[in-house]
């Protein structure tokens, strides 16, 4: 099985069959949206390190009641009696509202992931009080009360300001479950708080090592183990080990022996050979991404590292399967990645699947993964447009390297005053840093005025660079256009000089072909020299050949 990054609905996925086959996922981990009523935006991070002023609507956190989708809920095919009614109740309970229309939504989600989880698999799902109780109804209803694990308290903040009216809200809950009871799970550590090393950790030997003791008695009477040890008396249940033992031991300095010939031998036990605590189900010692963390992408509702490393490192082993149906901004896959499993990841935004790619191949740069879902021909990409224009130009503005540019709106995501620009891209040179705008088209429908559009706002925005991107072949006019735009004129790190059209026309299949290289700029990459793309320069007054010609 191939890593694979999945664009679309991810129950269109699960439910197909050839992709998901029944019982061949080890574990499942899902954050799916809370139902919190809020929009989420995406903040980017230009090359240079600064904060990017645009940011981009991510996902609306709101759901409406469906009559509909409730009624096609119940006639799903794999649903169980006990999860129709378990939502029936619910909607009784709670009524037809939000809330309601977000647990119909999960509902056949949960029972796919069911299904394609192996009998020795795990699933956990993160939440918020908001729905919690709820979906902890609906799990029991699709994997059986018996096979609930725990209830897992994040302890996400240690304080929050909404406390005037209310306790104030500072975890999350994460629920663990299991298909059967047979299922793999490694005891996590964590460190020994400051008051435990204190108060037990009191001990420090002639190497400087630290230690505690513990007694060498038998926990239960041990007539074989009753003997003396250097005039010490046992106790009266035995040692706790045999005498050839307790001589091992005493070799090895790891005996304490009291002054008092009344007293017992102890054993010394070092922290530095301790694993630490056991982590039980209230977990306050991952913190979440702070503004200034280095693995901080600027996704909304971003999950720490350390959260996911611990869930599967706990409830998977090397090589096997992780899957994640809301990947965001895919935490769950580059942890994955990170310790050896396989792993598949789905989420509905073009956005999405482009931040985590980018992500992916920044931290692994050696990792092998598939893309499935997003455009891979021409008249994918027209269908893409045509379905969701957003998810085309946020296609678009990723695969060429750049930030995708939209304001967003209450509930919905609109275009903002951007004359055309869908995206930028960030590079430098030896005189600083610079912009390159894109502007996104997916229609048929195409003319000069495009380019003079973008030409303004570049000239608006202090862009040096402007590319637009449309469908199919550009006609004569844009390409004569783009053949006579002004230069921009790029000095290296080794003072060369090179001359790059100031305006730029790419088609979709050399968007496809080429990726990023299909555009003629200076390219920097992070932390090396300063590079410059070779193809498409040109002298000053020198004419570009026709696109397409």
């Amino acid at each position: 099985m191939q890593n694979t990054l999945y664009y679309g609905d991810n129950l269109d996925w699960l439910r197909n069959r050839d992709v998901f086959p029944n019982a061949f996922v080890d574990l499942v981990y899902l954050d799916p949206p809370f139902n919190s009523n809020r929009n989420y935006n995406v903040l980017f991070k230009g090359q240079a390190g600064h904060e990017a002023q645009a940011q981009i609507h991510a996902f609306t956190d709101t759901w409406v009641w469906s009559e509909q989708e409730f009624n096609a809920v119940k006639l799903y095919k794999d649903i169980s009696e006990a999860v129709k009614d378990a939502l029936e109740g619910m909607v009784k309970l709670a009524g037809r509202n939000a809330l309601t229309g977000y647990l119909v939504m999960m509902a056949p989600r949960l029972v796919e992931l069911h299904r394609v989880l192996k009998p020795t698999g795990s699933l956990y799902l993160h939440c918020d009080p908001t729905a919690s109780h709820y979906l902890k109804l609906l799990l029991d209803a699709v994997f059986g009360p018996e096979n609930f694990r725990t209830e897992i308290i994040w302890e996400r903040t240690s304080s929050h300001n909404d406390a005037k009216r209310q306790y104030p809200n500072v975890s999350d809950i994460i629920f663990f479950y299991t298909k059967t009871n047979k299922y793999p799970f490694n005891v996590q550590y964590e460190a020994y708080s400051e008051t435990y090393l204190r108060d037990f950790y009191r001990y420090v030997d002639e190497q400087g090592r630290r230690y505690r003791l513990s007694d060498l008695r038998s926990p239960n009477p041990r007539p074989n183990l009753t003997y003396d040890y250097k005039g010490y008396k046992p106790h009266a249940n035995g040692w706790a080990v045999s005498r050839e033992k307790m001589a091992q031991l005493d070799t090895e300095g790891r005996l304490h022996f009291p002054k008092s010939p009344n007293g017992r031998i102890q054993l010394k036990r070092y922290l530095d050979e301790m694993s630490g605590s056991p982590v039980g189900n209230v977990w306050s010692d991952i913190k979440p991404v702070q503004s200034q963390a280095a693995e901080r992408l600027g996704y909304p509702t971003q999950k720490p590292l350390a959260l996911l490393r611990r869930i599967i490192e706990a409830s998977s082993n090397a090589g096997d399967i992780v899957l994640d149906p809301f990947c965001g901004c895919g935490t769950a896959v580059v942890a994955a990645e990170e310790l050896n499993r396989r792993w598949l990841g789905i989420d509905i935004t073009s956005l999405a699947i482009g931040v985590i790619e980018k992500r992916i191949r920044q931290i692994h740069p050696a990792a092998q993964f598939a893309v499935q879902g997003l455009p891979d021909r021409p008249e994918d990409a027209l269908a893409l447009a045509e379905r969701n224009k957003y998810d085309f130009q946020d296609w678009v503005v990723l695969k060429l390297g750049g930030q995708p540019i939209r304001e967003s709106a209450p509930g919905k995501a609109v275009k903002g005053p951007d004359g055309g620009v869908d995206g930028v891209i960030y590079f430098e040179d030896a005189t600083g840093t610079h912009k390159a705008y894109i502007s996104a088209k997916g229609g048929k429908n195409y003319g000069v005025e495009m380019m003079n559009a973008l030409d303004g706002a570049m000239n608006d925005k202090g862009g040096v660079i402007g590319v637009l991107v449309i469908i199919d072949e550009p006609t004569r006019p844009m390409r004569e256009l783009a053949a006579r735009s002004p230069l921009y004129e790029s000095k290296d790190n080794l003072g060369n000089v090179h001359h790059y059209s100031r305006l730029q026309v790419i088609t979709v299949a050399d968007l496809i072909a080429k990726g990023s290289a299909a555009i003629r700029m200076p390219l920097h990459y992070e932390g090396q020299t300063l590079q410059t793309a070779q193809r498409g320069q040109r002298k000053e007054g020198e004419q570009m050949p026709l696109l397409g010609s």
